[in-house]
């Protein structure tokens, strides 16, 4: 049975209104789009990457973000508290909508490969998209959740008792589907907008897999590759969010012509104090005298007797609604890319290479070139790029601080409840519940 179909799927929700049942698509290839670009919509409005998700809940689990609204939102300030539990409803909502997503794929999968009326050149297109899509949140969902069933089926008697696999399984079968949907989508951005994965889509994620993996050498070939392609970054600061900013590899366009983005209604305010989220102190301390990011990417607001002042990300400049739309959700920037190329290259002993690719980032915030020669220099130089470049982009500081092996050191001082077993989120009640294979709970929970 194909995942559009009107059942019951594995994660016991109902099935999205835009979606299209599978009796009427993949006749025409323009079915077939309407079936994976109700994906996208899904991804763009709820759940990991939507401007609600990662961004925001794992701003406030780490040291970028801090919560104002405590007598409304129990949930977000949990994350902010670490106080999060195996009940917690946001917990729950990233694990269900990335796995209703994921199902969504792979029933998109399942129905191209069997069509008889798409053209090769489209099967290979939205296979290619539906696998770059699966791979891309289960990439997430490993770093959130460590081991986690990698989904790739659409019968519900099978995923209702699947297993959880190892992390290290779960990154073979994410390189796996990388690497097929680079094989299989075109060089070229068919929208024009940069919004449907191409090929460069697939490879900057699965540079940053292989980063996160340690497998130095590919992290560093995939990531030149991409480097290569796109070239220079945005000059403007302050045009890196636009639409048309030439630094982006992909993002959302908004549902309707003149909306713009979800982050940027979600961080910008204009009143004080704060109704939702502002910037933590810490974050707009860590930047250096002089980084042209701290003015352009962060605004502060201050009470009416300038006696208390806050700051919000100032990334995306609209939290409204414009004429036409001027910016879309960024999901991949050129940055990250030369970022993950450095790291990779301090690892394979390539200093003056990693020390270049810090310094590309370094110079278009208006900074010197790098001081750091030593590997465990060059490490820390990656990681405070990273902190001031990425803020507030898809969780990538709790990922960084993860992975390098810092999350204790840094955010035990400030976050009094941090337990060593925070490093992973809890799976969800409900889904232990409905599915016992899941079993054992994260530890500490």
């Amino acid at each position: 049975m194909g995942c559009l179909t009107a059942c019951t799927d594995f994660v016991e929700v109902d099935l999205p209104k835009n979606l299209i049942s599978t009796e009427s698509i993949y006749k025409d290839a323009s079915m077939a789009n309407s079936a994976i670009r109700a994906v996208y919509y899904q991804m763009r409005t709820s759940g990991l990457v939507s401007g609600d998700g990662l961004n925001v809940s794992m701003g406030l689990y780490t040291d970028e973000l801090d919560y104002y609204l405590l007598d409304r939102e129990e949930a977000l300030e949990n994350y902010q508290n670490h106080t999060v539990q195996s009940d917690d409803l946001i917990v729950a909502d990233l694990w269900d909508s990335a796995y209703t997503q994921i199902y969504t794929v792979n029933g998109v999968i399942t129905n191209v490969e069997s069509s008889l009326d798409l053209t090769l050149e489209d099967k290979n297109q939205f296979k290619g998209e539906a696998l770059f899509v699966r791979s891309y949140l289960h990439l997430l969902l490993v770093e959130l959740f460590g081991d986690i069933p990698y989904v790739t089926e659409t019968d519900y008697l099978v995923n209702r008792d699947v297993k959880r696999a190892p992390r290290a399984l779960v990154y073979s079968h994410i390189i796996r589907d990388l690497n097929l949907a680079v094989d299989l989508l075109p060089d070229e951005d068919i929208s024009g907008e940069r919004i449907r994965p191409y090929a460069a889509v697939a490879e900057a994620v699965l540079a940053r897999a292989y980063l996160y993996s340690q497998q130095w050498d590919l992290a560093e070939a995939m990531a030149d590759r991409v480097v290569t392609k796109f070239g220079s970054l945005e000059p403007d600061l302050n045009k890196v969010f636009l639409k048309e900013a030439s630094g982006t590899i992909w993002q959302f366009k908004p549902n309707a012509d003149g909306n713009n983005t979800g982050e940027g209604k979600r961080f910008i305010f204009t009143t004080v104090p704060p109704f939702d989220v502002a910037m933590n102190d810490l974050l707009f301390d860590a930047f250096e005298p002089g980084d042209l990011r701290q003015s352009s990417w962060i605004k502060e607001v201050s009470n009416a007797t300038n006696t208390e002042t806050w700051y919000h990300a100032f990334k995306y400049k609209e939290s409204g609604n414009t004429d036409s739309s001027l910016e879309y959700s960024v999901q991949l920037r050129l940055a990250e890319l030369y970022l993950i190329r450095a790291e990779a290259r301090a690892h394979l002993g390539d200093i003056s290479g990693a020390q270049a690719d810090i310094n590309v980032v370094r110079n278009r915030a208006g900074l010197n070139n790098t001081t750091a020669i030593t590997l465990d220099e060059l490490l820390d130089a990656i990681l405070q790029e990273r902190r001031v470049e990425l803020f507030t982009e898809q969780g990538h500081r709790w990922f960084d601080l993860k992975r390098m092996g810092k999350a204790a050191e840094i955010l035990a001082p400030i976050k009094p409840n941090w337990k060593d077993t925070h490093i992973l989120l809890p799976v969800p009640d409900l889904e232990l519940t409905l599915n016992p294979n899941l079993l054992p709970q994260n530890e500490g929970y």
